[in-house]
């Protein structure tokens, strides 16, 4: 699977997650120089908190369209180290 946005391979990989139909890749396969983090944070009651990155590609910035959960609760311990994107990252074979 691929995470392309703005021309630009974020991350790559043939060992993603897949949790609500959201492809989570492993860290080592996002590209360090395509995020950054950001200040925000959200809560899911069975995933836990989430905290987001910026994705900057092709001298443009997508503001928190990618995240991960630092610390999972029980329930998603599988997607610990792994990232998912959204807000028009598209995420192809």
């Amino acid at each position: 699977m691929k995470a392309v946005w703005n021309g630009v391979v974020l991350a790559e990989s043939d060992a993603t997650i897949v949790v609500e139909g959201n492809h989570y890749f492993p860290a080592s396969s996002v590209c360090a120089e395509h995020v950054a983090p950001s200040a925000k944070t959200t809560v899911c009651s069975w995933k836990g908190t989430a905290s987001y990155y910026n994705v900057n590609a092709d001298g443009q910035t997508n503001a928190d369209a990618a995240w991960y959960y630092p610390a999972p609760k029980d329930a998603a311990k599988e997607i610990t180290g792994y990232v998912a994107f959204w807000k028009g990252v598209t995420v192809q074979p």
